[in-house]
């Protein structure tokens, strides 16, 4: 089963949710707001992903918190995640073993399409 995970007002999100539902794919949305993952998730994804990839450097919750200046390590910036779910990058799609970050209509094709 494909969990959706992500904010419902968040671009990207939805256009994976218009990619899955244009394709009939079933899936499950998680909403970070309504239903935090915990630290120990991340670290899960973390198995399969880089830390690099999974924390949004980009996003406004990151420039807000001043994440940059805090110079954190690995750890603290899990630590970050857990707490403020909406510094990981969106969205995040797990499918079996299968973890996808961010929203690449490619990508996204070659994995539920093909």
């Amino acid at each position: 089963m494909v969990t959706l995970y992500g904010i419902k007002s968040c671009g990207s999100v939805q256009k994976a949710i218009r990619f899955l539902d244009t394709h009939n794919i079933p899936y499950t949305f998680h909403d970070f707001k309504t239903s935090p993952v915990s630290r120990e998730k991340i670290e899960s994804w973390l198995k399969s992903t880089d830390l690099s990839i999974l924390l949004n450097t980009k996003g406004t919750t990151y420039k807000n918190l001043g994440i940059k200046a805090l110079e954190l390590d690995e750890n603290g910036k899990i630590e970050w995640m857990g707490n403020y779910n909406l510094l990981l990058k969106r969205p995040i799609i797990e499918n079996g073993d299968t973890l996808i970050i961010g929203y690449d209509e490619s990508q996204y094709e070659g994995k539920f399409l093909s």
